[in-house]
């Protein structure tokens, strides 16, 4: 089985039960400060698009193709509803991040979003502010979402771009294949959307505790020995202090569940649409200010830190840590491949 490096370091750091793996831990700060700087003085709303079970198993088969489905078919929704007269009217910003696990590692792809509660109208003349408590109605938004979504799934199968394995081998034929989603197409898709109390810095940190790792945090492992790992993890169908359980896993159960959710290498976990897409997202950020009638961020001269010439981590692009420094043509020799022995020497 294949890992991308991504992967093999956090599972490495999980495994060890380390404080923190710090080259990620930089590289969330990093992240979370840029986000920072595009905040808008207005109110921010967190919605979640879910995938049901039965897409949940062919994505588990066919992950670069169908998460990235998700991000689109999720996406296009916001965008497309925002726009209409009838719900907003307006052009809005989008930061989505790809999460493919439950608390207890079990598979559950969705994908969070931070959304400004409000756009710019479509002649650029205004800025168009949601309600306070509201941005786009669920009902209407799991609806379109799931069309979408079947479409283009259905779409990419009869493409023949979709691969089948095991339990789910059959669905390569056409007839199974539809007859597997027939139940997902009168059900209700799971689309969360609310404002979040604490403001918007608070989605900010929430997201970023879940950019540049995979799975589980170190703080909720609680022992590894040879019984297992013993961890926590929130049981959803309870409430109050029951939610909070402990679960034991034998050592190759954990691995397992871990590695459900080692992503494609080279797939972005994290994408922004609308305001916020690529090269316009300066230009709109600034219209946007204009619109609301605030001043752009100041630049306070301030030096910005040296550059850094040090090469970047292979595992996760973030700084690396300089542990000791050797002078020219002094640099330690490693080990030989293998120990001669006097035998071998002599001869």
């Amino acid at each position: 089985m294949q890992v991308n490096r991504k992967g093999e370091c956090h599972l490495n750091a999980v495994l060890t039960s380390n404080s923190s793996c710090e080259c990620q831990g930089a590289a969330a700060r990093t992240w979370l400060a840029e986000r920072e700087a595009d905040l808008l003085p207005v109110g921010y709303f967190h919605a979640v698009f879910t995938l049901p079970a039965e897409v949940a198993d062919i994505a588990f088969q066919n992950k670069a193709l169908v998460y990235d489905l998700l991000f689109k078919a999720a996406s296009e929704t916001m965008l497309t509803i925002a726009a209409d007269r009838k719900h907003l009217g307006a052009r809005i910003g989008i930061t989505a991040v790809l999460h493919t696990w439950g608390s207890a590692m079990t598979h559950h792809p969705h994908v969070h979003m931070i959304v400004p509660g409000g756009g710019i109208a479509p002649d650029g003349s205004r800025w168009i502010s949601s309600r306070p408590a509201f941005l786009l109605p669920v009902r209407v938004l799991g609806k379109l979402f799931r069309r979408l979504f079947l479409t283009r799934l259905v779409a990419l199968h009869d493409a023949e771009r979709l691969c089948f394995f095991g339990a789910l081998a059959h669905l390569a034929e056409r007839r199974a294949f539809l007859r597997h989603l027939s139940p997902v197409r009168k059900k209700r898709w799971v689309v969360y959307a609310k404002a979040p109390f604490a403001g918007p810095e608070a989605v900010l940190a929430y997201l970023s505790r879940y950019t540049h790792r995979v799975a589980i945090s170190n703080r909720r492992l609680i022992t590894f020995d040879e019984t297992g790992v013993t961890f926590r993890y929130k049981d959803y169908r309870r409430d109050g202090y029951d939610r909070q359980q402990i679960m034991t896993l034998a050592v190759d159960e954990f691995i397992r569940r871990f590695l459900l959710h080692v992503l494609p290498r080279g797939f972005h976990r994290i994408r922004h649409y609308g305001l916020l897409a690529g090269s316009a997202r300066k230009t709109s950020l600034a219209l946007a200010r204009e619109l609301l009638h605030v001043a752009a961020p100041v630049d306070d001269g301030t030096p910005g830190e040296p550059d850094d010439f040090r090469p970047p981590c292979p595992c996760c692009g973030g700084r690396m840590i300089v542990i000791e420094v050797f002078e020219r043509w002094r640099q330690p020799r490693g080990p030989p491949d293998a120990p001669a022995t006097n035998r071998e020497t002599a001869s």
